[in-house]
């Protein structure tokens, strides 16, 4: 038996889903565990490609059993048209199971987070405007409605009434915007009832079940590090825990039954949305690397922020997360860079910091302290294993190891299933 948490070490988007991808196929149970759909994985079969947003990656193999834990917000109208779309391409989604704890998300979440972004003006976060972030508020403020709640009719009309005419008050009398229908939105939300039902289950229990009989169980985080509630760039950041101990919380499993945890890094940095960016390049280089790496969200099709490597958020990615192994995305996407930047410390009134600071103020004044590494002109997307690789790709995957503080394990040399080598089996 094997217990893997998989987490985004940088800002999220770092190729999660095809590390995922190739996971699962020695997993008995893959299971998503916090967030909702304003993360998506993006995963290549062959010629076809699938964007996942709420199914775990697992559902692309037969005999996967794939659970959305309690940890995520879902949006049912969003999931079933995931379901439908999966099952039009022939995969069967029969293995997929939905924790009954899980939250929902409404419409009037939508439009509050479309509202209050909209008032912060210049000062916005850049949310998806999905309604993520006010699923969490209404979560934490113990007013939320959960998969069991939407199941049980009798439940969801009752909540669904005060929650309805609050958000009503809320929406007209601090944003000037016009409400819900109560009625409307309740027919609507019995019929997603009726159609996710079949799914619905005790998530946390089935895991325990799988541990207990001594299987392999991935968990699939979403977003990254640098977005994590707590640990994230704050404000900028997500309203979940994408780090390794948001997994225990979110498929409802101790910490001792954890036993390696897996930090996804690209071999340069992305970002998108707002807030600071240490080693931003914002010049044809960045330029040049967002249009070689296809940098552009799955979810929201936003064009990404890219920069070099940077090692200070690295180390603080193993730190945080505990990183057993790295496993280093895109590595093909700076072939034929003759120089490369890695950056190993940031320069501060004057100081060389190496811990990354919490204060954004601080971040933002923050001047990367470059290790200029030659780079390589060979094809890389073909190589199986790390003996393949060009000299000076490897010393660049060892400074990366060395700075990060942990070994790598997976290396993507495109985004293909077939374009990975393995250096140490995590299954």
């Amino acid at each position: 038996m094997s217990t893997v948490v998989l987490v985004g070490a940088q800002w999220g988007d770092e190729g999660k889903g095809k590390v995922t991808d190739y996971l699962a196929e020695k997993a008995d149970l893959v299971i998503r565990y916090q967030g909702g759909n304003n993360a998506g994985h993006t995963v290549v079969v062959g010629d076809e490609e699938f964007k996942l947003h709420l199914i775990p990656s697992g559902i692309l193999y037969e005999n996967k059993l794939c659970l959305i834990g309690n940890g995520v917000v879902i949006d049912p109208a969003v999931l079933l048209e995931e379901l439908r779309g999966l099952e039009s391409r022939g995969i069967n989604t029969d293995n997929l199971r939905i924790s009954n704890r899980a939250h929902v998300i409404l419409p009037y979440h939508r439009a509050l987070d479309q509202a209050e972004e909209e008032s912060k003006g210049s000062k916005k976060i850049g949310t998806t405007n999905r309604g993520i972030g006010p699923a969490y508020m209404d979560k934490s403020a113990r007013v939320g409605i959960r998969i069991i709640d939407l199941i049980e009719e009798n439940q969801l009309a009752d909540m669904l009434k005060t929650n309805v005419t609050n958000k009503n008050n809320l929406l007209s009398k601090i944003y000037n915007s016009s409400g819900f229908d109560y009625d409307k939105i309740l027919e609507e939300f019995k019929e997603y009832a009726k159609a996710l039902k079949k799914y619905v289950a005790d998530t946390s229990a089935l895991v325990n079940d799988v541990l207990e009989e001594g299987k392999n169980i991935l968990f699939e985080g979403a977003q990254g590090t640098l977005l994590d509630l707590d640990h994230g760039t704050y404000p900028y950041v997500t309203s979940s825990n994408p780090t390794a101990a948001g997994a225990c919380l979110g498929a409802g499993i101790g910490p001792t039954k954890i036993d390696k945890v897996l930090g996804v890094v690209k071999a340069y940095t992305t970002r998108v949305g707002e807030g600071p960016f240490p080693t931003e390049l914002i010049d044809e280089l960045g330029e040049s690397i967002r249009k070689n790496g296809h940098e552009y969200g799955t979810t929201t099709g936003r064009p990404r922020r890219c920069g070099w490597f940077d090692g200070v958020i690295a180390r603080y990615a193993v730190r945080t997360n505990g990183l057993t192994y790295l496993a280093v995305t895109k590595l093909d996407v700076l072939t034929g860079l003759d120089k490369l930047k890695i950056c190993t410390g940031y320069q501060y009134n004057g100081e060389i910091i190496r811990d990354f600071p919490a204060s954004l103020q601080v971040l933002s004044k923050c001047e990367p302290v470059y290790e200029e590494m030659p780079g390589w002109q060979e094809d890389i997307s073909q190589a199986q294993s790390y003996d393949e690789l060009p000299a000076t790709a490897k010393a660049y995957l060892e400074r990366i190891s060395e700075l990060a503080g942990a070994p790598i394990a997976i290396i993507g040399v495109g985004v293909k299933r077939t374009q990975t080598i393995v250096v140490h089996e995590l299954f």
